[in-house]
């Protein structure tokens, strides 16, 4: 606030009132004849009144005349020319000064603003030292404050303490906030009342913590640790890669006190995600994974175990119970991870909103998220920029994480300079109104401070945070690799520091806190118990110990599928089926419903009663409904899944008067399970890996991701590809996410026709998830029902259509979804089997339905088709049976409409060889190879799809 405002001078004045002696002479002398001024004009408005009340006039006041009071002051200019027409002429030169002190003191005003804008751009925020420029807007001297005016007392209402200091007393207190081992940014939040608070927190303590002996210990301990970890892998196992945390060894302590605070906080679960670097480190000393495991692990005694499965070991996650100083118990959970830097930001947000949803933590305060991020990492994927998106989304908001990036100052070889066009490696997290500190990672009390102001923070507030730890990277990219060749000079210098274990020692013994002797007593026991657990480790009957599935994955499996759940039944009885479809139907009293909306809806209500067979959206909604009254919550998250992208599903309706929104499967039963609709941002690869996320923590649910159209899942590919389709097999990591991407070649262009399939089936391995692609409603009913009703918990990924949702071909009789299940392949009825069918048609999705029509059409009883509903796990045995039905003197074909190199042909070609069974030869009817999925021409896709149905029934 500057002295230019009303308030501003009416606070100084009453405060001389008080006290005048830590005013300046100028303005002691300002407000005496300001004091003696005001006086007179209440004589003078008191003589005023009694005339007044003797004439039975309206008098008006003196304050009014001469507009004189302190009140009246909107800006010093005016106080000052009021002064001067209270005061003679005489005073016309101390008036003048008292201008200047006004001035002076909206200098000041600007240098405290400079500090808080700019003080992190000198802040000594880098353990290396080297020098950072000078700005301009952090010296007295561009603001036009002079070396003599360093002794003279201005207000500092707006700085926490006391309201006047002098000039050299602001200027440092501000350098010691913003300007030693901690530089903030923060003034680009909106929002006054959380500036004020980042202010006072750090002002107030001039952004530093005292920590009392025991928590300097502490810290000690933690960073020994650390260091005394790292020098024993790297001595025991020489040449092996662990991505040595060396350099910023103060990542330990750093999460030990987020922990401790989360505990005050609490906080009963956390989930951590983090990349490679320091993560065996982080294993051991936070996770408490036992030292034992992680050097047998560096053996690898047993190959054979491990043969196409498992992964290295610092992309290994693990869960545990963290017991506080003062008692608390947090569950901790480390995600899995891939090389693929920052993918697993989403997934960790993911598996914390589902914790939270689990135990009803609606405010957000009782599961916590932290994800640790490499500074080349947070500056250049554009994962960080989508997770950070999704922080204040109803659909996706934690209640604030806490980003801790580790600062390396370098990339693999890339400098700084070559990674970004930033200044800082956080600058993306600044389209947040978050917090963003920078410390330098070699002063332990200085990371103490930011944690608790973060940790703080996001409790008070409900919002990330992000902690930039500037530290070093003592060793290379990993053990081997030589950083001299790119860094020499940034390695000369670190080649000639201490670790910050030392430092930090040095810095207490200076202190007198710890003696040497204690010091070295916890290293020693530190290495003693390290040498311990190798020798242990070493031993040829060591067992190592697992983390299996507990908890609520205990009544769920992975691998093989289980004979009995192969034919599950998943219908519903027909009284229940019938209230939730006539639910979808109904709105409350009083709802302005669009109009256009009126006769779906009547339809739904038709198909309740079974009037008229029930479409697509309508089976799907019914089977999401029928869950929830079984007790199994329902995510559905995807870019415009409330009405769908085809206007088709209409899960959300809107009031057309006031906009307020009403979902009917919310509102089935006071009893049911949560349903969730959400429309996501547009972002796939964020988005999928957060509903991922939140599949690895509800297997008892329905989660579902839903693509605009299926060609834009590949924006999602590295989380398909590292997560979802390989997660079992490299962590044992099991989920039933489902992934509904909408696929059919129908002429709206190359970018709008193709789900990419082959790609799924090219991932397709060792029963690791499921592709199918329906061909009517029922069927659509039954899978997503089967998904959870069935306790194999595999990804699933269905082909959805476009075209065909309100299609009577694809629509089913409501009595299918009362009984029956899946049916992996679909057999015709159109025909009878037998010697008189002369070709066999085996195909899947819209191809089939199109076939279909065309083959009815012209009464081809000798052609059946064969619809192929599962593409994988690939249903041979079904498959078999049917086609032996018909004996073995037919063709048979495989059409698609996808090219010939694309859909499910390599595929298929490969699993049944150019001879189906030994019996059937193959043969394919689709477009020819193309590298674009589908031409742009509505006329030309016609003529193609025309040529394959031709080729598909005739000669």
């Amino acid at each position: 606030m500057s002295v230019q405002s009303r308030e501003d001078i009416e606070r100084l004045f009453s405060d001389f009132q008080r006290d005048p002696t830590p005013f300046s002479p100028e303005w002691r002398d300002y407000f005496t004849k300001f004091s003696a001024w005001k006086n007179s004009q209440k004589n003078l408005e008191s003589a005023n009144a009694r005339k007044a009340d003797n004439s039975n006039g309206q008098a008006v006041s003196a304050s009014e005349q001469s507009n004189g009071s302190l009140n009246s002051f909107k800006r010093p200019s005016r106080a000052y020319s009021l002064f001067r027409s209270a005061t003679s002429q005489d005073d016309q030169e101390v008036s003048d000064r008292d201008m200047s002190i006004a001035q002076l003191q909206d200098r000041v005003d600007q240098l405290v603003r400079g500090f808080r804008v700019r003080g992190h751009l000198e802040a000594k925020i880098d353990p290396l030292g080297r020098p950072r420029p000078m700005n301009r807007d952090l010296h007295p001297e561009t603001y036009g404050l002079l070396p003599s005016d360093m002794e003279r007392p201005f207000s500092t209402r707006t700085i926490f303490g006391d309201n006047i200091r002098s000039l050299g007393e602001i200027v440092q207190r501000l350098r010691n906030t913003y300007c030693r081992s901690i530089g903030a940014q923060f003034m680009h939040i909106d929002d006054h009342d959380i500036r004020n608070w980042l202010q006072n927190r750090m002002e107030g303590t001039e952004n530093r913590l005292h920590l009392d002996r025991q928590t300097q210990l502490r810290v000690l301990t933690r960073l020994t640790d650390a260091v005394v970890f790292e020098e024993f892998v790297r001595r025991k196992f020489v040449g092996a890669k662990t991505f040595s945390l060396e350099g910023a060894e103060s990542l330990i302590p750093l999460l030990d006190m987020v922990m401790e605070k989360a505990g005050e906080h609490g906080v009963r679960e956390a989930v951590m995600g983090m990349a490679h670097r320091g993560r065996l480190n982080v294993l051991a000393n936070i996770m408490g994974k036992r030292n034992e495991n992680i050097f047998w692990s560096f053996d690898d005694p047993n190959p054979n175990a491990n043969r196409g499965a498992g992964d290295v070991l610092y992309h290994l996650g693990y869960s545990t119970n963290w017991i506080t100083s003062q008692n608390q118990n947090i569950h901790i959970s480390l995600c899995f991870n891939p090389s693929h830097l920052e993918f697993v930001n989403p997934v960790a947000m993911g598996r914390c909103r589902s914790k939270q949803d689990r135990i009803e933590d609606f405010d957000h305060k009782q599961v916590l998220t932290v994800l640790i991020h490499g500074d080349a990492a947070f500056a250049g994927e554009g994962i960080v920029q989508e997770t950070l998106n999704l922080s204040q989304l109803a659909g996706y908001q934690v209640g604030g994480t806490i980003h801790v990036i580790v600062n390396n100052q370098v990339g693999f070889t890339t400098t700084e300079q070559e990674g970004r066009s930033t200044t800082y490696a956080s600058d993306v997290a600044k389209m947040l109104q978050i917090p963003i500190f920078h410390v330098n990672g070699e002063d332990p009390e200085a990371v103490a401070q930011v944690v608790q102001l973060a940790m703080d923070f996001r409790h008070q507030f409900q919002r990330d945070v992000v902690i930039d730890m500037y530290c070093y990277r003592r060793l290379g990219h990993n053990e081997s690799d030589e950083p001299r060749y790119t860094q020499p000079l940034m390695y000369e210098v670190i080649d000639a520091r201490p670790t910050v274990r030392d430092s930090y020692l040095e810095h207490l013994l200076q202190m007198n806190e710890v003696t040497r002797e204690e010091a070295d007593r916890i290293a020693e026991a530190r290495s003693n118990k390290l040498q311990a657990d190798f020798d242990r480790a070493a031993s040829e009957k060591y067992e190592p110990d697992t983390q299996t599935m507990g908890g609520y994955w205990q009544s769920y499996y992975g691998g093989e599928l289980r004979e009995e759940e192969r034919y599950l039944d998943t219908g519903v009885p027909l009284g229940k089926l019938s209230f939730v479809v006539s639910k979808l139907a109904e709105v409350p009293a009083g709802f302005n419903l669009n109009a256009k909306l009126v006769r779906p809806l009547q339809l739904r209500a038709e198909m309740a009663s079974d009037k008229r067979p029930i479409d697509w959206a309508t089976a799907e909604l019914a089977a999401f409904g029928t869950l929830a009254l079984e007790g199994h919550p329902i995510r559905l998250s995807g870019q415009d899944c409330g009405r769908g992208t085809f206007s088709q599903r209409h899960a959300i309706l809107h009031d057309t008067v006031n906009e307020k929104r009403y979902c009917p499967i919310k509102n089935l039963s006071d009893d049911q399970a949560m349903v969730d609709v959400i429309n996501s941002p547009l972002s796939e690869a964020g988005v999928l890996g957060f509903d991922y996320g939140y599949s690895l923590d509800t297997p008892e649910g329905l989660t579902v991701w839903e693509a605009q159209f299926g060609d834009f899942s590949n924006a999602a590919q590295v989380i398909i590809d590292q997560f979802i389709t390989s997660a079992e097999d490299k962590w044992r990591r099991l989920s039933n996410l489902v992934m509904m991407l909408p696929h059919g070649f129908e002429g709206a262009g190359p970018e709008h026709c193709s789900a990419r399939m082959e790609r799924y089936l090219m991932l397709s391995a060792e029963n690791n998830i499921q592709v199918v692609y329906p061909t009517t409603a029922a069927q659509h009913f039954h899978v997503l029902r089967r998904q959870v009703k069935r306790n194999w918990r595999k990804p699933l990924v269905i082909l959805t259509p476009k075209s065909l949702l309100r299609d009577p071909d694809v629509s089913s009789p409501l009595q299918d979804l009362t009984k029956g299940c899946f049916h992996d392949v679909l057999d015709d009825s159109f025909v009878t089997p037998g010697p008189g069918v002369k070709r066999i048609l085996l195909c899947s999705g819209k191809i089939a339905v199109d076939l279909q029509k065309e083959r009815n059409k012209r009464e081809l009883r000798d052609i059946a088709i064969v619809r192929l509903e599962q593409l994988y796990p690939l249903p041979l045995a079904d498959l078999q049976r049917i086609l032996a039905g018909y004996g073995s003197d037919f063709q048979l074909f495989w059409v698609q409409e996808e090219p010939w190199n694309m859909g499910a042909w390599q595929f298929l070609r490969s699993r049944l060889g150019e001879r189906v069974f030994g019996k059937y030869e193959l043969n394919l009817i689709s477009r020819p190879e193309s590298a674009s999925p589908s031409t742009g021409s509505k006329n030309a896709h016609k003529l193609e799809q025309q040529e394959i149905i031709e080729a598909a029934l005739g000669n």
